[in-house]
């Protein structure tokens, strides 16, 4: 019930950030925006009670209980950087940039890459599953 209250109160203020995140796929209206579509639906299909975001002037995030992962495009790639990377385990090594960092970690996908859907959905389930044991740690949960 809260989500849609939430929802329906960020539409009278403005779009919604699902609506900016639709326009942000037709406005790219290329293989990256194509990309960006197919990895939401995987994140909303391992994750049905995701939230989505739209911070930091345009950038689609996606988060449960905290941050999952934002979804930033470039000319290049589209970059999915999960915010606490550095502690999931990656068995199937998807992650392929921001290797360096203390926290977070990102999977770079360039035009034609193939997306290894069964481990991307297990990397998010993991984050979902760091962001929870964060949440129940809080005083007051």
């Amino acid at each position: 019930m809260k989500k849609v209250a939430t929802a329906k109160a960020k539409e009278a203020d403005g779009p919604s950030p699902s609506k900016l995140i639709d326009g942000r796929i037709k406005e790219l209206g290329d293989w990256r925006g194509e990309m960006l579509k197919r990895i939401r639906a995987l994140i909303k299909e391992a994750d049905p009670e995701v939230v989505e975001e739209w911070k930091w002037r345009g950038v689609p995030v996606w988060e449960h209980d905290g941050i999952i992962c934002t979804g930033e495009t470039y000319k290049a790639v589209v970059k999915l950087t999960f915010a606490r990377g550095a502690a999931l385990d990656d068995p199937a090594g998807l992650f392929n940039s921001s290797l360096d960092g203390n926290v977070r970690r990102a999977i770079d996908i360039g035009e034609g890459a193939k997306i290894n859907e069964k481990a991307l959905k297990a990397l998010i389930r993991a984050a979902v599953e760091l962001n929870g044991s964060k949440a129940k740690k809080k005083p007051g949960k």
